[in-house]
């Protein structure tokens, strides 16, 4: 996470500034980004919450501000911006940013965003694994664990489909927002497509040779189902794209790209959770929340975006249109599928929790 300091005590901040008349508060907080902090990216539409602090103003009032925060997906930082010569920025892990700052309600945030004691979930420590160590009997135990039936690499291969996700989810953003050599950005999308089905075939060849899984065999074909579901949209989206030597994208294609890539961070933080779903359930599902919210988001973003497009298009240049709207189909699909992982995970929730 990039952090700045405040022009006034040089403490650590985020970039922030008041809202712009006529500009959607996720959109003024990029322009504020930009001008603090020397960065440009896609801004999700969705904020992920908002804290208070008191601010003083020149004339010695010390007021209360609401502050609401959205994230944003760095694809570039500037060499010079606006405020370069009088703020310091700094790159920070999720960790040191929470410490640096000086604001409680912005420190959880920061945490909430990717807190550091879920990664404990990542690692997998059996129960076999702890008697053996308490028992102080690793031979006889290495010798028992060969005789048992294989569990398979499941956690593993979900991880690598959701990382897979993020990688995809980043590259369309990139081409959305009108990143230089469009083509490279629709080959990586491509060439992640392809690692995806890789993976789940994986997936399905181990579920069908495994003794002892996880989960539910239904529950482990159709979690990753739905995670593949979501790449192959991101496919189907850049190869629209390409067909129509489309070059210019609407704030709303941009905003829905910006939502898939939040949507594939919650997916990348959720699914190492699964490995321990009972001390993990309540986060899941707060994971699982962002996620369903941020889809009913982009339902009305899509809704905007198509509706603005007939206004303008509908009838003076139809073919334009009809472009729009397959390029918004696939960016819908793309959300949907993700609300599908937030509704898989949620039934291993219920099941194992």
């Amino acid at each position: 996470m990039m952090l700045v300091t405040s022009r006034r005590t040089g403490r650590w901040v985020i970039p922030k500034g008041n809202l712009m008349a006529g500009t959607p508060s996720h959109a003024a907080a990029a322009l504020e980004a930009e001008e603090e902090a020397g960065i440009r990216g896609l801004a999700c539409p969705v904020a992920i919450g908002s804290y208070r602090y008191r601010k003083r103003r020149r004339n010695g009032a010390s007021l209360m501000v609401d502050v609401e925060v959205f994230p944003l997906s760095v694809s570039e930082e500037l060499a010079t911006w606006k405020e370069k010569d009088e703020r310091e920025r700094r790159w920070f892990t999720l960790a040191e940013a929470a410490n640096a700052v000086d604001e409680p309600d912005l420190r959880e945030l920061i945490r909430s965003f990717g807190p550091k004691e879920f990664r404990a979930a990542a690692v997998r420590t059996g129960m076999l694994n702890v008697v053996a160590k308490k028992s102080r009997i690793p031979k006889m135990f290495a010798w028992f664990q060969r005789l048992l039936p294989k569990t398979g690499n499941f956690f593993e291969l979900f991880e690598a489909h959701a990382l897979t996700i993020t990688a995809a989810a980043d590259a369309l953003a990139r081409l959305l927002q009108g990143a230089s050599s469009p083509a490279d950005h629709i080959r990586e999308v491509n060439e992640r497509e392809t690692d995806a089905d890789n993976i789940i075939r994986e997936v399905l060849h181990t579920v069908r040779e495994t003794f002892l899984t996880p989960f539910d065999r239904s529950a482990i074909t159709s979690l990753i189902g739905s995670m593949d579901d979501s790449v192959d949209e991101m496919q189907a989206a850049v190869q629209a794209i390409d067909v129509y030597d489309v070059t210019e994208f609407d704030q709303e294609m941009k905003d829905m790209a910006a939502i898939i890539v939040d949507c594939a961070r919650l997916t990348a933080e959720a699914i190492p959770l699964l490995r321990d779903v009972g001390r993990n359930g309540n986060r899941l599902h707060e994971l699982t929340e962002r996620m369903v919210r941020a889809e009913n988001h982009a339902d009305e973003v899509h809704r905007a975006g198509l509706k603005r497009n007939f206004r303008e298009f509908g009838k003076v240049d139809t073919p334009r249109f009809i472009v729009a709207r397959e390029i918004y189909k696939h960016l819908e699909r793309i959300v949907d599928a993700f609300e599908d992982v937030a509704n898989e995970i949620d039934g291993i929730v219920i099941d194992h929790a």
